[in-house]
């Protein structure tokens, strides 16, 4: 079993999925690129899993990392400036390294409490257009199949045999 952690986030993964930190501090990557947390290749997909957690800020920070964060949500600096381009860079990463022969999924766990599932469910659908099409035309490839907007409360409902726990 593999486990991995991301601040305050545990993860546990059992059985044959391969997983790695993809971005490893102290480890040089390509210059320019920002990488996802953590790839985890199962058989048929690999999930590109990003954490963002800002209630795991220290205590005198925290109230003003999560009114930022919720503000960076309602728009689209999380999406346009931090989530799709490190799916992007670390999709050519895998490519570029021979480990793209599934298909990908990206999977955004933010630690934000309990937000409206309306604003999760735009939020995702926000995600997944701008994963398919940054400039002028549609991408020709769709590198990231799907994505999976998921909270601590939910990620056991969207992924049970992988436990997560918050410290």
């Amino acid at each position: 079993m593999a486990t991995v952690r991301e601040g305050r986030m545990e993860l546990r993964f059992p059985g044959s999925a391969r997983v790695e930190r993809l971005d490893q501090r102290g480890t040089p990557l390509p210059y320019g690129m920002a990488l996802v947390d953590f790839v985890v290749e199962e058989a048929s997909r690999s999930l590109l899993i990003e954490v963002k957690d800002p209630e795991g800020a220290p205590d005198p920070y925290r109230e003003e990392e999560l009114r930022s964060f919720r503000k960076k949500m309602k728009g689209n600096g999380l999406i346009h400036n931090e989530l799709v381009p490190k799916a992007r860079d670390s999709y050519t990463f895998l490519h570029l390294m021979k480990r793209d022969g599934k298909r990908f999924i990206l999977v955004c766990l933010l630690g934000v409490g309990s937000p409206d599932p309306a604003l999760l469910g735009d939020f995702k659908n926000r995600l997944l257009a701008r994963l398919r099409q940054e400039t002028t035309t549609a991408w020709a490839r769709q590198y990231v199949k799907d994505c999976v907007v998921v909270t601590p409360a939910t990620w056991a409902s969207v992924f049970p045999n992988y436990p997560l726990n918050v410290a």
